[in-house]
């Protein structure tokens, strides 16, 4: 599934959300493309921590309760790399409080799966999910460019334009240059675009 969602990623030109009014008007396109008010709060939450965090969906789908409830930061092992990182959730922390109080007690996951009903194993959500929730709230405002990654690149893109610290992102990313965290995050083309606007022989 996760070779499968990789080549739907790759299949469109995945873009960050650049400015804060794009960035608004995809949580209200997650909230209304929802089947209900928990799993709007659900997805919301999951968008909100892949955009403020860097993490890649694989990590964030598998995220416990356990992990985040009340902290300000935890270690995490990430899934592609096996390197250790901390991901800082302060500016969360009170999103994560809410939504954690509105679950059932018994529940593992911040993300959990309902499929199989009361009497299955607890799961998460996959990332074929998380990949349809955004493709939903995408479609809903006309966007054929947003997929997995887009959460990802979108923290990317407002962290370096917020800091112009590509050294430190690139070691966020796990990076092997700053020239590929720059092309991620679209800044590459930005600044090329930037360069030509008024160029004229």
């Amino acid at each position: 599934m996760a070779n499968t969602l990789a080549k739907k990623d790759m299949t469109v030109d995945v873009q960050p959300l650049r400015t804060a009014a794009e960035i608004a008007e995809f949580r209200d396109a997650i909230k209304v493309s929802a089947k209900s008010a928990a799993m709007a709060a659900r997805n919301l939450l999951l968008f909100n921590i892949g955009i403020n965090t860097g993490l890649r969906i694989g990590d964030i789908v598998k995220m416990r309760i356990e992990d985040v409830k009340g902290r300000s930061s935890f270690v995490i092992r990430e899934g592609k790399t096996e390197k250790m990182r901390t991901v800082h959730l302060s500016a969360l922390m009170a999103d994560i409080a809410d939504y954690v109080d509105a679950l059932e007690p018994s529940q593992e996951y911040l993300f959990s799966s309902r499929k199989g009903g009361a009497n299955a194993k607890p799961s998460h959500i996959s990332t074929t999910q998380a990949y349809r929730i955004l493709a939903a709230a995408a479609e809903l405002i006309g966007r054929k460019d947003i997929g997995t990654h887009t959460l990802r690149k979108t923290f990317g893109y407002h962290y370096y334009k917020r800091t112009h610290d590509v050294a430190t992102l690139m070691e966020i990313f796990n990076h092997d240059s700053q020239a590929t965290t720059k092309r991620y995050i679209g800044i590459r083309n930005d600044e090329i675009a930037e360069t030509l606007r008024d160029f004229k022989l």
